[in-house]
């Protein structure tokens, strides 16, 4: 017998890859549990089943920064933070932080299929009473039009958020004159793609923060101590935290001053949620 629980949970993540760099990914998460009915005619029940599954992968792998550990250029060690990993291509990274901020994964790269199974895996360590087999799937959520991924730490958020490299593959909805603007918002996609979202306060100051063209963002949150160096170019920073509603009013607010026309910014923060804002010239 096969029990099946589709759009269980979404996982938001981060990851390197060695094409792109660093980039942000949200994935629906679709389970199948195989197993023996009990003398209560169930396998499992639903109402146990969610937040089993859920809670397990949200202290794993959910906002996290997954590393291919045999990626080229890619090194990891300990260091006073927990670990550090530098990369070399397509662009030099460093980033440091308590362990439970990064996913390793011995792998030259990563895809969603090989995630699901090494996380089905993790959780058939354990079983439920009577469930023999768990798959798992990851699914990008079918986006018609613009969308961005992005990558961000949240230093005062309480949760995971507050990990330095974690991040989201979000939609982008732009108005003006109660119309959308598609051409706004593909624009606005590519400026944000694969970027990392900074807030102004975080940036390390000095010598440090300009070497050799690189931004460095550092902290101390609720979980450890953070670091992310990057090549400059590859950040945006914002004057505000990177909150998904500071991130819509920001938006809001730079498109009505190019434009020059009242804006509203439906920003997602992933699958199915986000924040709106609106701004005038």
């Amino acid at each position: 017998m096969t029990l099946f629980v589709n759009r269980l949970t979404h996982l938001d993540v981060s990851l390197w890859c060695p094409e792109r760099g660093l980039m942000g990914a949200s994935w629906r998460v679709d389970a199948e549990l195989d197993g023996e009915l009990g003398g209560d005619g169930m396998l499992f029940d639903f109402g146990e089943v969610k937040p089993w599954i859920k809670s397990r992968l949200d202290q794993g792998a959910d906002h996290t920064l997954l590393v291919p550990t045999e990626a080229p250029g890619v090194s990891v060690r300990d260091c006073p933070e927990g670990l550090c990993l530098r990369t070399e291509t397509p662009y030099p990274m460093e980033v440091r932080g308590p362990r439970q901020a990064f996913t390793l994964l011995p792998w030259p790269t990563i895809t969603p299929d090989r995630l699901a199974d090494r996380l089905a895996a993790e959780l058939m360590r354990q079983p439920p009473e009577r469930v023999s087999d768990i798959r798992l799937t990851l699914l990008e959520e079918a986006i018609e039009g613009a969308s961005y991924t992005y990558s961000h730490g949240l230093r005062r958020h309480a949760g995971n958020c507050q990990r330095i490299a974690h991040g989201h593959r979000s939609r982008l909805h732009v108005w003006q004159d109660g119309e959308r603007r598609p051409e706004l918002e593909a624009d606005w996609a590519r400026q944000l793609a694969d970027r990392y979202l900074v807030d102004e306060a975080d940036i390390a100051e000095g010598r440090e923060a300009s070497f050799l063209g690189r931004l460095t963002s550092r902290y101390q949150a609720d979980q450890g101590r953070f670091a992310l160096t990057l090549p400059r170019e590859r950040c945006v920073v914002l004057p505000t935290p990177t909150t998904v509603e500071h991130i819509a009013a920001w938006l809001a607010g730079e498109i009505a001053r190019e434009t020059g026309r009242a804006t509203r910014v439906q920003a997602f923060e992933g699958i199915d949620k986000g924040a709106l804002a609106e701004a005038r010239p």
